[in-house]
């Protein structure tokens, strides 16, 4: 999941209906299951080649939106669209998909939760933005659920901590891009905006996932996995999410948040057979607890 741009809200007489409810649990599902789709496809890929197709697909996917406003991105800004793009795109899929190698789907998708509280903490420490009490207990209590969901050996052996740390890390990187789009890419076309930056981090990438490209034959859930990850997970994904927010606004969208580790757990659950555990139902609770108190300190 990446959220990272944001548009005025405008009116729809659809939004108190069944129409926004149904798009931000369809968004959810999507989000929820791309971490499913890691977990099938990372093991045979790799983390490199899997995140370098990602980006590619997905860039491909918003491409017609870039090429709409092209002439709002001009030679000079593509210097800060590949940092924002490494950071906000490139590095944190790398992280997911590694911690994919070694955990759950579960896992992933717990920890990229912690996003909505590290984009707050990285605001303070960084941009200047106050905090407050209330959302310093969030983030506390969200990390206390970090900490939880490392210590549950059972749901991924040895290596769970690692791939909690890596969530974790992709989640904060996360947040660093968030306020970085925030504040220099703000008014430009937001599908165009993630057409480009994640062009821009899939070149960065390229070098990297050619060298380990994977020279034995690739099954075809494999590849069926990571197009859906391109593809739906990020391409279309981003599409639905920027309609969400022009209609609803930034703050109803970003619900989708509470959406995307219930179903990713329950997708890992019932097509991966993984493991429900009551640390993951623990630190899950204690992560969205923490978040949804950081949302209502924020309103």
């Amino acid at each position: 999941m990446n959220t990272a741009v944001t548009a005025p809200a405008l009116p729809d007489a659809r939004e108190g209906g069944w129409l926004t409810p149904l798009e931000l649990a369809l968004l959810g599902a999507i989000w929820g299951a791309s971490f499913l789709f890691m977990r099938v496809a990372a093991k045979d890929f790799g983390a490199m080649p899997l995140v370098e197709l990602r980006l590619g697909l997905g860039s491909l996917v918003l491409l017609p939106f870039l090429l709409r406003a092209r002439s709002q991105f001009p030679l000079k800004l593509w210097p800060k669209l590949a940092i924002i793009g490494a950071i906000n795109s490139a590095a944190p899929f790398m992280l997911f998909a590694w911690a994919a190698q070694r955990a759950p789907a579960g896992i992933g998708a717990i920890s990229n939760a912690m996003t909505v509280l590290f984009t707050a903490l990285v605001g303070a420490l960084f941009f200047h933005e106050k905090i407050g009490a209330r959302r310093a207990i969030a983030l506390v209590i969200g990390f206390a659920g970090v900490v939880v969901l490392a210590s549950d050996k059972t749901a991924g052996g040895d290596q769970v901590g690692w791939a909690v740390a890596a969530g974790a890390t992709a989640s904060f990187l996360y947040g660093i891009g968030i306020n970085l789009v925030r504040r220099h890419l703000t008014g430009l076309p937001p599908a165009a905006v993630a057409s480009a930056t994640l062009g821009a981090a899939a070149l960065l990438t390229l070098p990297f996932a050619l060298a380990t490209w994977p020279t034995h034959a690739i099954p075809a859930k494999s590849w069926f996995s990571v197009g859906m990850l391109g593809v739906v997970c990020t391409g279309l994904a981003f599409v639905m999410y920027y309609r969400l927010i022009a209609r609803i606004g930034a703050s109803r969208a970003s619900t989708v948040t509470y959406l995307i580790p219930v179903f990713g757990v329950a997708w890992a659950w019932l097509l991966l057979d993984e493991p429900l555990t009551i640390k993951m139902g623990i630190a899950g609770a204690m992560i969205l607890g923490s978040v949804a108190f950081s949302q209502r300190a924020a309103k």
